[in-house]
């Protein structure tokens, strides 16, 4: 009779260990170096956009803050590394809309896009230009649109990829303008850029970073940008929804994640390391000079944001019957 209560007693104990173990793990939180893994190759938005927070979420958090790119397969190889990775918080994932789009474009992916994964917090978003080749005969978004409308699928626009950020934005416009156009799917940006260069293809919504400079030497015409705010780059261009595309809102958006099971503590650690990071005035000067606005959102915002972004692009993709090439 006194041996079963020891028994329950022990059984107890061994249940409670891996969650205490797992808090303490989280008050020592970060032990040793953290990984942001960047689902892209070096040098895109996301990619920069991770080592500018890099040396100050180093400071914040007390241990280096490395990143680490692993693109392919339209994010999915990144981002099933960081949800098969101990939710410790030493493996972090920086993604964009590409998250968003992964049920649909990539059902077999081995992990749930939005289940596997503990937000943390909204970083930052870029505004897209739109631009046509100079041959285009349109000086503003009604005269696109009118010349769209005219060719129809004879026009074609340029993407970087199916369900990159770029290629979303160019299907919202059919959507919401009425338009058809004939989009061409590219293996990464100088391609596309190239073809756009040399009139190969019309026109890309792409970003701003990339496109602007060559806006500023005439080689590209810009019509208007595709966020609901002006671009702080381009100022005296339109939003294309005050130039008549009403509703219109796309971006390049950047949110932190963790492995599902993430501990409290540690989301409210990296969290809180993030959002003072983004007030300090060199991140934001760094930040603008690649086009990108602070976007500060602590993890239920980022959770929000995400599901707001996978409802939004899911219909319009599944319209289009695309798929990944």
């Amino acid at each position: 009779m006194k041996r079963r209560p020891l028994l329950l007693l022990a059984a107890s104990a061994a249940a409670a260990t891996p969650v205490a173990a797992r808090a303490q793990q989280a008050a020592r939180y970060p032990s040793r170096p953290v990984r942001i893994v960047v689902p892209f190759a070096a040098g895109g938005v996301i990619d920069v956009v991770a080592r500018i927070l890099g040396d100050p979420l180093s400071a914040l958090l007390g241990q280096p803050v490395v990143v680490e790119n692993l693109p392919g397969a339209g994010s999915t190889i990144g981002a099933r590394a960081v949800a098969r990775a101990a939710p410790d918080g030493h493996t972090l994932l920086l993604n964009g809309a590409a998250q968003s789009v992964i049920p649909v474009l990539y059902p077999e992916a081995g992990f749930d896009a939005l289940a596997d994964f503990t937000p943390i917090a909204l970083v930052g978003d870029q505004s897209f230009l739109v631009c046509v080749h100079p041959s285009v005969p349109a000086n503003d978004v009604a005269s696109l649109l009118a010349w769209l409308r005219e060719r129809r699928d004879e026009a074609t626009f340029a993407t970087t990829g199916v369900g990159a950020a770029s290629h979303l934005a160019g299907e919202l416009l059919k959507r919401l303008a009425g338009v058809e156009f004939t989009v061409v799917t590219y293996r990464g940006t100088p391609a596309a850029v190239s073809d756009l260069l040399a009139g190969r293809v019309n026109f890309m919504i792409d970003s701003q970073t990339l496109l602007a400079p060559l806006v500023r030497d005439g080689r590209l015409r810009a019509l208007a940008v595709t966020t609901m705010r002006r671009s702080r780059l381009l100022a005296d261009l339109p939003t294309l929804h005050e130039a008549g595309v009403a509703g219109y809102s796309a971006s390049s958006w950047q949110a932190l994640y963790g492995p599902a099971g993430l501990p409290a503590e540690v989301v409210e650690t990296v969290s809180r390391a993030v959002l003072r990071a983004l007030e300090d005035p060199e991140v934001q000067r760094r930040l603008a000079e690649v086009g990108v606005d602070p976007m500060p959102g602590d993890p239920a915002t980022a959770a929000r944001h995400l599901r707001a972004e996978t409802e939004k692009w899911t219909p319009i993709l599944r319209a289009t019957g695309a798929r990944p090439g």
